[in-house]
C-alpha cells in the first residue's frame, strides 16, 4: 500500500481559527497547499494505476456515499475530466437492481455491508477497471464491503480518506477493517477528526474534506493526462457540453466505452 501523510490538523498544527468567512478561506488555502505538497507522491502512484487500467481497456469506477459522493461526481462525466469513468451510487440499487425507491430512505443504508456487495455486482465491472473510493471516516459497512469485493476481484483500489478521522473510528464492518486497509494507494485529504475546521465555541463548523478531496481528484486527472501526453497518447477527455462542439466530441469518445460507462439523463 502506498500512502501519503498529512497532519490532519485544523490549519497545520495551529490553534483553531475564529469563525468568519475570511478565517475559513485562510484555513482552506493552507489545507490545499499542504495536501497538494504532502500527497504529491501518492497522487503520482494513483495516476500510474489509472493509466495502466485505461491502457488495458478498463475504466475508472468511482464511489462515495454521503458527501463523499461529491468526489465520485468530480471524477465521473465532468468537463475536462476523463471519459472512461463511471460513478457507482446508492441509487444503483433502484435504477439497476430493481429495489423500490423507498430503499434509498432507509436509515443508515450506507452502514449495511450487503449494500456494498450488491453495488459491486450491479456495476458490471471488467478485470482492468480501477476503483477510486472516498470516505472521510472509512468505517461504514457498505464502503468497506465494496472495497473487499474490489480486492477479491483483483482490481487496483485508490482510497481518499481522512487519516486523522479514520484512525480514531471503529469499523462498522464485521471484519473490523476500515477502507484504507484495502487500498493500494491512500490519499489523505488532510481533514481533522469530525471534518469541520473552525471552532464555534461548541461544535466545530465548516467542513474541509470536499475541497481537498476535489483537489486530489483533479490532481489525479492532471497526472494521468500528463503521463499519456508524455507517451504520445491522446487522453480521452471531455469538453464541456455547453460549448458548441462539446456534444459531438463527447459522443464520439463515449462510443468507445459503450456499455462500460453510465451517464444520468
Amino acid at each position: 500500500m502506498t500512502a501519503g501523510s498529512s497532519t490532519g490538523s485544523r490549519t497545520a498544527g495551529s490553534a483553531p481559527a475564529a469563525v468568519s468567512a475570511a478565517a475559513f478561506a485562510a484555513v482552506a488555502e493552507e489545507a490545499v497547499r499542504r495536501v497538494a505538497q504532502e500527497q504529491a507522491a501518492a497522487v503520482t502512484a494513483a495516476a500510474d494505476l489509472v493509466v495502466e487500467g485505461l491502457r488495458a481497456g478498463g475504466v475508472v469506477q468511482a464511489f462515495g456515499t454521503g458527501h463523499s459522493q461529491a468526489l465520485a461526481m468530480e471524477l465521473s462525466g465532468r468537463a475536462g475530466g476523463l471519459v472512461p469513468t463511471n460513478m457507482i451510487a446508492l441509487r444503483d440499487l433502484v435504477l439497476l437492481g430493481g429495489e423500490p425507491p423507498e430503499v434509498l430512505f432507509t436509515e443508515f443504508l450506507e452502514r449495511d455491508p450487503a449494500v456494498g456487495r450488491r453495488l459491486y455486482d450491479l456495476a458490471g465491472v471488467a478485470p482492468p477497471d480501477v476503483f477510486v473510493m472516498a470516505s472521510n471516516s472509512g468505517g461504514n459497512g457498505s464502503v468497506v464491503e465494496l472495497a473487499h469485493a474490489v480486492k477479491e476481484g483483483g482490481h487496483p483500489l485508490i482510497v481518499i480518506t481522512s487519516m486523522a478521522h479514520t484512525s480514531r473510528v471503529t469499523s462498522r464492518h464485521p471484519s473490523g477493517k476500515r477502507l484504507f486497509e484495502f487500498a493500494d494507494v491512500v490519499l489523505d485529504n488532510g481533514g481533522p477528526y469530525g471534518d469541520a475546521v473552525l471552532d464555534a465555541g461548541g461544535a466545530p463548523v465548516c467542513a474541509i474534506s470536499s475541497i481537498t478531496g476535489a483537489l486530489l481528484a483533479q490532481m489525479i486527472v492532471a497526472e494521468v493526462v500528463r503521463t499519456m501526453l508524455a507517451a504520445g497518447e491522446t487522453p480521452p477527455v471531455y469538453l464541456s457540453s455547453n460549448v458548441p462542439e462539446g456534444d459531438a466530441h463527447n459522443t464520439a469518445l463515449e462510443a468507445r466505452y459503450a456499455g462500460r460507462i453510465r451517464r444520468p439523463a
